[in-house]
């Protein structure tokens, strides 16, 4: 194949991928995020939250109501512009050459792109690749058929949907994904496809060793209930005069465990009365601390939450 027959076959590509296809998959995009957001609480009851509020469900819900409108369409056509739009060029080279319907070259290039946009989180922030290269798999799916579907309909018909067309087709597509996520989130939580989150159950001997958090904080747990703190944040004395809702200790101590807040010499402060280790130092510096375990069997944690619920100063120790 020439380089003059390569430009035309690109140049046909582009006409092939129009302004009102662009329209349509930016409208499927945007109605299909806040269906994603609700599985996305659903799926989070499978992790540790570490008892940190939000604000609550309803605050959450008015939030996506008062900036949805504003929010959705400019991330729809992100997504357009970095993933669906993309894929459509080299979906119709390969139709052209390969045959086949154009929509099925079209989903596997838009899979091949969103798996390219996983490896940025990844470097990023370390998230799994293969759960992001998945969500944004499945991300692509339904603004693929909705230009495929609008395209076929134009043709029957000899009519393509305008912007408001789209975009009130879209709003009623949105409230349908919302119903279909509010019933099968529980549904899956219900029948054990997404377990609830359960912290794991540690005795004294296995709580005993170095655990370490930011800035060089480290909590050591000897066996026998003795501790040594190096740079540890623990809850301050009451009435102390700090603007900090923690003070750095180091020193002993001693430290027990507290099986769900049963312990007399503690209140059980814990995130739904769950295990946790109560420490003291032996010089007075601060209050005793709960640290609540969580994590996994595997990689276990200890953590607390300083000052307010909804905005406070979460720390996270974890075993050497």
């Amino acid at each position: 194949m020439g380089w003059g027959k390569i430009r035309r076959g690109l140049r046909r590509a582009r006409l092939n991928w129009t302004n009102d296809d662009r329209t349509v998959a930016v409208g499927v995009c945007a109605a299909q995020l806040p269906a994603a957001w609700l599985l996305s609480l659903f799926n989070g009851s499978a992790e540790d939250d570490y008892g940190v509020g939000t604000g609550g469900p309803a605050l959450g819900l008015a939030c996506v109501l008062l900036f949805a409108p504003l929010v959705l369409p400019v991330l729809g056509l992100v997504q357009t512009v970095a993933q669906i739009a993309p894929a459509a060029l080299p979906a119709h080279l390969s139709a052209r050459r390969f045959r086949g319907p154009g929509w099925a070259w079209h989903l596997l290039y838009v899979v091949l792109f969103g798996a390219s946009w996983a490896l940025l989180p990844v470097i990023l922030w370390g998230w799994s690749f293969t759960a992001t290269a998945l969500v944004l798999a499945g991300l692509g799916v339904l603004p693929v058929l909705g230009v495929a579907y609008a395209r076929r309909r134009a043709r029957a018909t000899g009519r393509r949907w305008g912007a408001l067309g789209v975009w009130w087709r879209g709003g009623l597509g949105c409230f349908g994904l919302c119903g279909l996520a509010l019933i099968g989130g529980p549904l899956v939580t219900a029948t054990g496809l997404i377990k609830e989150y359960e912290p794991p159950k540690l005795s004294a001997a296995q709580l005993a060793g170095v655990w370490r958090g930011d800035n060089g904080a480290a909590l050591k747990l000897l066996p026998g209930g003795r501790a040594h703190l190096t740079d540890l944040p623990a809850e301050p004395e009451f009435g102390a005069d700090s603007a900090e809702d923690f003070e750095v200790c180091d020193g002993m101590g001693t430290w027990w465990l507290d099986l769900e807040g049963r312990d007399d010499r503690w209140a059980g402060e814990g995130p739904e009365t769950r295990d946790g280790v109560v420490v003291r130092l032996d010089d007075g510096c601060a209050e005793q601390t709960y640290w609540t375990i969580g994590g996994t069997e595997r990689e276990p944690e200890l953590f607390v939450l300083f000052g307010d619920p909804d905005a406070g100063d979460l720390r996270i120790l974890k075993r050497e």
